[in-house]
This record gives C-alpha cells, sequence and structure tokens, in this order.
C-alpha cells in the first residue's frame, strides 16, 4: 500500500480543465459564473470537485499544500458545492421522518436486484475486480471523510462516533485499520494498492458518492445531513458485505479479498446499532432540529448509490467496462 502523493488525473472537461490549471500554477480556477450551467451529475464537475475536496487528504503530488486554503480555488469550490447540492436537494425523495427513513433501509427485499445481488450471484472477476477499483477511491481513505464530524458533535453523540471510528482505523492495530485491509483486498483481485491510482478510471456517480461524503463532511451546516449518510452506510453494510463475501468465494478472489467484506458484516452489524441509538439518538436529542437534515442524508445516500448502481449495472449487463478510463488504458504509475 504505496502512502506517495496520488498523481493527477486527466480533465474530463471545462472546469476540472480549470481547477487543474490552479492546481499545477498554469491558470484561473473556473470563474463561479461557468459553473451555473454544469451537469451536477456530470464527470467535468464531479472530478473539478473531487480534486478540491482531495487537498484536504493527501494532496497530489507536484502541488502545492498551500493550495488547500487557496482563496480563489475556495470560491470555485463553493460554486460547484451549490450546484452540486442544489441538484441533491432537488432530486431527492427525502422521507417525513428519521424513523421513516431508516426503516426503509433495515427492510432487505426477498429478491434483490442491486450491485451486491449480482456480483453474488452472476458476477464475474473482472466485474469484481473494477468494483474494487472504483470503490478504492472511498475503501483506501475508509473513514476518513466521516471524522470531519467530530468536532461537530458532543456527549453521547461523539463518544458514539468516535468508537465506531475507532474500529474503522482498526482499535489501534495497524494491520486491522479497514483500508490497509482492503489495501489486502486489492492485492488479492492483482490491483494496484496506491492511494488515487484508479481516480482516472473512477465514472462520474462513483465520484458523487465520494464527494457527498465531503460535502456533508466538511460542512458544520450539513453536520446532521454527514450523520444520516454514516447511518446509511452502516445499516446497508452487513448484508451487503454478505454478500460480496460470497461473490469473493465464488469466484475465488483470494483469501484477503474474502476477509475484507467477511470484518465488515460483523462489525458493522454493531455499528449499525451505535450509529442509529446513540450518534443519531445523541444528536437529535441535543438537537432535534437537525431532524430533517439527518432524514436528507439518508436519503440522498441512497439517491447517489441508486445512480451508481444503475451504471454498474447497466454497463455490466451490457458485458462492457464501467469504467470511465478502462485498465488497459491507465497511464502507467510513477511513485
Amino acid at each position: 500500500m504505496t502512502h506517495v502523493e496520488p498523481l493527477l488525473p486527466p480533465a474530463r472537461g471545462p472546469l476540472s480543465a480549470a481547477v487543474l490549471d490552479r492546481l499545477t500554477e498554469t491558470g484561473p480556477p473556473p470563474h463561479p459564473a461557468r459553473v451555473a450551467d454544469a451537469t451536477a451529475y456530470g464527470d467535468d464537475l464531479q472530478l473539478a470537485l473531487y480534486l478540491c475536496y482531495e487537498l484536504h487528504y493527501r494532496g497530489f503530488a507536484g502541488v502545492r499544500p498551500e493550495c488547500e486554503w487557496d482563496p480563489e480555488l475556495l470560491r470555485s469550490r463553493a460554486a460547484l458545492e451549490h450546484r452540486f447540492l442544489s441538484a441533491l436537494r432537488a432530486d431527492t425523495r427525502v422521507h417525513d421522518g428519521v424513523t421513516d427513513a431508516l426503516a426503509d433501509l433495515l427492510v432487505e427485499p426477498v429478491d434483490g436486484t442491486g450491485v451486491t445481488h449480482f456480483l453474488r450471484d452472476e458476477g464475474e472477476l473482472w466485474q469484481l475486480r473494477e468494483y474494487a477499483m472504483q470503490r478504492s477511491l472511498y475503501h483506501l481513505k475508509e473513514a476518513d471523510p466521516h471524522a470531519w464530524v467530530l468536532p461537530r458533535l458532543w456527549g453521547r453523540a461523539k463518544a458514539a462516533m468516535a468508537a465506531v471510528e475507532f474500529d474503522e482505523y482498526g482499535g489501534g492495530r495497524p494491520d486491522r485499520v479497514h483500508a490497509r485491509l482492503f489495501a489486502d483486498l486489492m492485492t488479492d483481485l492483482g490491483l494496484d494498492t496506491s492511494y488515487g491510482r484508479y481516480l482516472p478510471a473512477a465514472s462520474a456517480e462513483v465520484l458523487a458518492s465520494v464527494n457527498l461524503m465531503s460535502l456533508f463532511g466538511l460542512h458544520r451546516s450539513l453536520r446532521g445531513a454527514l450523520v444520516g449518510h454514516f447511518a446509511a452506510v452502516e445499516v446497508t453494510s452487513s448484508p451487503g458485505s454478505r454478500r460480496l463475501a460470497e461473490a469473493m468465494r465464488r469466484t475465488g478472489a483470494g483469501p484477503a479479498a474474502e476477509h475484507f467484506y467477511d470484518e465488515h458484516v460483523e462489525a458493522d452489524a454493531v455499528h449499525e446499532q451505535v450509529v442509529r441509538y446513540d450518534v443519531i439518538g445523541g444528536l437529535l436529542e441535543e438537537e432535534p432540529r437537525l431532524a430533517s437534515d439527518v432524514a436528507f442524508g439518508i436519503d440522498a445516500t441512497g439517491h447517489v448509490e441508486d445512480r451508481l448502481a444503475a451504471r454498474l449495472l447497466t454497463d455490466w449487463h451490457a458485458g462492457r467496462s464501467s469504467l470511465h478510463t478502462p485498465e488497459k488504458h491507465l497511464a502507467p504509475h510513477m511513485s
């Protein structure tokens, strides 16, 4: 698992090209006025936003750390965020309350047709590799976007959230950090474990799913939405992970590939209870006015995940790659 800063990816349009120009100090960032008409879930806007957010994580090779707080770039980021968040609010069907939103997540359909069902029942090894490549954008920094919410909580909610995060970070054992376990999964699948290696391959839909976490995590005003997002992830993780573990076993992906998802079946079954009763319960006990934000976070997560599932399944059912840039066309990695 390589810890060097990732390389900058190719642009996917004028917005991401302008952000790249700013990061490489060859031009100005995109003017906020240029963002208003951009496709909210499209490759160009989502990559531009991802590039801005990644400055708060590992950054990029050859990009000055000071770019993280570049005022002009932050103005552009605010416009990108506004376009994305406005689309999410317009397009997401939000439940009337947190209880109803959670109740729908807790019901497993008898005949599921989602991505994990497909991979368990008929997925091929190349599709599992693509799934891992796409998900690596999050899993190689697993739990990091959620850590932003800790300073914005207190009392029962903070203590419970910190306890879950402690588990995500291996409970003090570096070999059990979930990002490390995912890198081991990637090794079993014959993939490069370098952080950010598969950013050029990631679809707009997976970029949106990761950007959603950073959007909610980096804004105190969206702390309720981040808690809702985290609850949605934890509630749905255990059954989905069980199916993915079965997919890894069926295809002979390898012991580390199986272990990553086996680990999440057990851990996230516990985390789900803690998040529902202590993180959400503690937050709403202190700030009941945030209930609608929590429900929005739950349902917006479902919205972006449904878009990703539709993209993956449409491509795979057609027998084609789901990647923006197929693996064989990726530039060689240079550390």
